[in-house]
């Protein structure tokens, strides 16, 4: 017989536990977050670009949740209308998720200033034509004008990107003051182009955008296959795209009368 201390009984769970959401939960303890509120917002972020609506078992799926957690978030989401449950159960997103979204553009002008001007870029160049901006670490498409062309490059928008890869991006960190020498070099001659660098066969040319007191907005750029954008045709092309940028610049910061001169130049630029 043993002597030593029995061990105290524990209640067996009434259910299964839910699947762990580690990058959630981990995220929102790291920087000091609510982790509630950024599973739903994990639910949110579960609809991809095209899609209507979600059953919830793919939704649970997505998020890495139990169902009845996303069912809980669902729900508390639906009632301030960033969620709507269709007859067939399913979940799409509400309007409030929509106006959101408006809200955002609104910032930059879209209807007034950017698409305007990105249309005009396209009747130009022949090519799409798309606004980047920054988000933390990564740039996203605010908005595009589809090229012409029957062959071109798509980009989704809203789409989290990589900065340090591709013309976009690297234009919004070399004017945000990104030290080396690629990036003094991309502030010198106030555009950047690549070939592939992020997606194989697609080629951009970009510059930069700026509001008022030099504050930096984001990156104006042209895309296409690289089959009919080889490094000759960019380079050729990045004056009108820079021209683009510098009235975009001074339509955004409230001054229809753009300058002959682009305001992109090194000896000009402001961090």
């Amino acid at each position: 017989m043993s002597n030593s201390p029995a061990q105290p009984l524990r209640p067996a769970p009434s259910r299964a536990p839910e699947p762990p959401a580690m990058d959630a939960a981990a995220a929102a303890k790291d920087t000091g977050g609510v982790i509630a509120v950024t599973r739903a917002l994990q639910v949110l972020e579960a609809f991809a670009l095209g899609e209507s609506s979600l059953p919830l078992a793919e939704l649970s799926r997505r998020c890495s949740l139990h169902k009845t957690t996303v069912l809980r978030l669902a729900r508390t989401l639906a009632q301030s209308g960033f969620m709507v449950q269709r007859e067939d159960g399913d979940w799409r997103l509400g309007p409030a998720a929509g106006w959101l979204g408006a809200r955002y553009q609104a910032g930059f002008d879209v209807q007034n200033v950017l698409e305007p001007a990105l249309r005009e870029l396209t009747h130009a160049t022949g090519e799409s034509a798309a606004f980047y901006v920054r988000e933390g670490h990564v740039r996203t498409c605010l908005v595009r004008v589809e090229g012409p062309q029957a062959l071109r490059h798509h980009a989704r928008m809203g789409e989290g990107l990589p900065l340090d890869k591709g013309s976009p991006g690297r234009v919004i960190l070399a004017f945000s003051g990104e030290p080396g020498k690629a990036y003094e070099e991309i502030r010198k001659k106030g555009y950047h182009w690549s070939i592939g660098e992020r997606e194989q066969g697609v080629a951009t040319v970009s510059a930069p955008v700026f509001g008022m007191h030099w504050r930096l907005m984001g990156s104006v750029c042209i895309s296409g296959p690289a089959s009919r954008l080889p490094a000759n045709k960019l380079e050729a092309l990045a004056q009108t795209v820079v021209a683009a940028a510098t009235r975009l610049s001074y339509a955004l910061a409230g001054n229809t009368a753009a300058p002959s001169q682009s305001p992109v130049r090194a000896t000009q630029w402001h961090p």
